[in-house]
C-alpha cells in the first residue's frame, strides 16, 4: 500500500483536490470530507487504469509540512 499526499483547496463552490505525484488525478466536492473521499476513489481508479495499461506507477515522493509565521 502506498501513501500519497493530496492537496485540498477551497473553491467558490466547495473544495478541489489533486495529487502532486500523479498527473491528472483530481477531484471536487462540496465539503472537505467529500473531496477527500472522492480523491481516494479517484486515485485508486487512476492507479488501476495505469496498471491495466502496463504503465509504471508513480512513486509517492511529495511530502508536506506546516510552518508558522507571525501574522
Amino acid at each position: 500500500m502506498s501513501r500519497y499526499v493530496i492537496l485540498v483547496e477551497p473553491t467558490e463552490t466547495g473544495y478541489s483536490a489533486y495529487v502532486p505525484d500523479v498527473d491528472g488525478c483530481v477531484a471536487t466536492g462540496e465539503t472537505r470530507e467529500e473531496v477527500e473521499r472522492l480523491m481516494q476513489e479517484a486515485l485508486a481508479f487512476h492507479l488501476e487504469i495505469m496498471r491495466e495499461r502496463g504503465e509504471p506507477l508513480p512513486e509517492p515522493t511529495t511530502d508536506a509540512a506546516f510552518v508558522e509565521v507571525a501574522g
